[in-house]
């Protein structure tokens, strides 16, 4: 390692992360890099113990300091962060996500060596209990989420997005930081301007943040409706963005809908689509729970479906007024500056 890297500013958007914030943030602190660090938090109306741990943070080192996010909005929350922040390397971590120790040092190193303006690897789902390892097994198999590189590993090289994300000052000021209307997929958004203006966008499985899955079945049901919903508005939003992938769960889940009031209606023959689906799902749980309790292995099923459906109906359901309403205000979103 050089005696001196670039300083780094860790940005991290927060809301309600009592349970992960403290550990996140000690491994972001905690991290092999040569180089000057600051950690910007930026605290949204959290219900829990969040602010308070964040103060103790801030007390026991110098380098954390904290900003307010009022919307609590996690793409208003990054550009209060950037904005707080100094360094020329800016690095994004959720308050839920633990980095692996060399994580900065690799990340900065890829960014010379590609010329890259966005470097992001591996979201490595652990759990904690067995309802938490049957999602991170879903999250981390292809019938679970497809061929995202991010989910699923794969080799190096140019990507559409990343998970998180190690970026050039300079391009997130072009861009001009996160589209606030995005209340999700605000990371595929921005990755897809920085790719439009020329910029490359760079996936390695070198680089791997552990991240804590959602609790419970109405938690994950809830985050994956929400993807579906923001996808499908990024898709209308940019032209041209959307791919077979992403059409996968709407596809299945108007299948199974259809399969089941032909079955019921028609001929029992109609239920051969939502048992295949079942079928399948199963199958695809018996390699992704391999070392797993027999408790998470019997719950990777219904983290599957749960995401599928959720991701599906999100997807179908999202409304045109809600792409209107961001396209509206696409100018304002995307023009704020960062370098005041």
């Amino acid at each position: 390692m050089p005696a001196q890297q670039p300083a780094v500013s860790v940005i991290m958007p927060v809301l309600n992360e009592e349970r992960h914030l403290r550990d996140s943030v000690r491994h972001i602190l905690g991290q092999e890099y040569a180089g000057e660090m600051e950690v910007v938090i930026a605290l949204g109306p959290s219900k829990d113990r969040t602010d308070e741990i964040a103060a103790e943070l801030v007390r026991e080192d110098p380098r954390v300091v904290t900003v307010p996010n009022p919307s609590g909005r996690t793409p208003a929350a990054l550009n209060a962060a950037i904005k707080a922040s100094r360094h020329p390397i800016v690095v994004r971590v959720d308050g839920h996500g633990m980095l692996s120790p060399n994580y900065i040092a690799t990340a900065v190193r890829l960014l010379e060596e590609t010329g890259a303006q966005n470097v992001g690897g591996i979201m490595h789902a652990e759990g904690e209990n067995a309802w938490e390892d049957a999602v991170a097994a879903a999250m981390t198999s292809r019938i679970g989420v497809g061929n995202a590189a991010f989910h699923t590993g794969g080799k190096a090289g140019p990507a559409d997005t990343v998970y998180l994300g190690v970026f050039r000052r300079e391009a997130l000021e072009r861009a001009g930081g996160y589209n606030e209307e995005f209340i999700r997929a605000q990371d595929w958004e921005l990755n897809f301007r920085i790719r439009e203006a020329g910029g490359l966008i760079w996936f390695s499985p070198e680089l791997k943040v552990q991240y804590r899955p959602r609790p419970s079945v109405r938690a994950l049901a809830k985050q994956y409706k929400d993807y579906g919903r923001w996808r499908h508005v990024v898709a209308r939003y940019h032209s041209g963005s959307i791919n077979l992938r992403y059409l996968a769960s709407p596809t299945a889940l108007c299948a199974i809908a259809a399969g089941v009031v032909v079955g019921a209606a028609v001929s029992p023959w109609g239920f051969v689509v939502p048992a295949g689906y079942l079928a399948a799902i199963t199958a695809g749980s018996v390699p992704a729970g391999k070392g797993l309790s027999l408790k998470a292995r019997a719950q990777i099923p219904v983290a599957m479906a749960t995401m599928h459906m959720s991701w599906g109906f999100g997807f179908l359901t999202s409304p045109r007024s809600l792409a209107a309403k961001v396209i509206a205000s696409r100018r304002p979103a995307v023009q704020r500056d960062f370098a005041g």
